[in-house]
């Protein structure tokens, strides 16, 4: 499995708006075949930044995450909410069996 850690600094005055377009987009994304996992964390001391736990079946799913409708409209919706250009980092999963395996949650 493929895991995608995207780091979300939001402008404060955008934090509520960010937190709706994003579950929004998350409620979708989970119901893609690639997609295994699909968490929206806010961090507990600073509320203004997030981390989006994307967890996929394959090399080849992010990619298609991002062509669908629901992903463009999250894109353009949250691009002016953000204080910084967001920051995905890719990780290959070691634990726990299922993740690795890929077989998902």
């Amino acid at each position: 499995m493929l895991v995608i850690l995207v780091h979300v600094q939001v402008k404060p005055e955008s934090i509520e708006a960010f937190k709706a377009a994003t579950l929004e987009n998350a409620r979708h994304s989970l119901r893609e075949a690639g997609v295994a996992r699909f968490d929206v964390l806010q961090d507990s001391e600073y509320p203004d930044r997030f981390v989006l736990f994307e967890g996929y079946r394959s090399d080849d799913a992010p990619a298609r995450h991002k062509q669908t409708a629901h992903y463009l409209k999250w894109r353009d919706a949250v691009e002016s909410m953000m204080a910084e250009p967001r920051r995905g980092v890719r990780y290959g999963a070691l634990s726990p069996d299922s993740f690795a395996s890929g077989a998902g949650a």
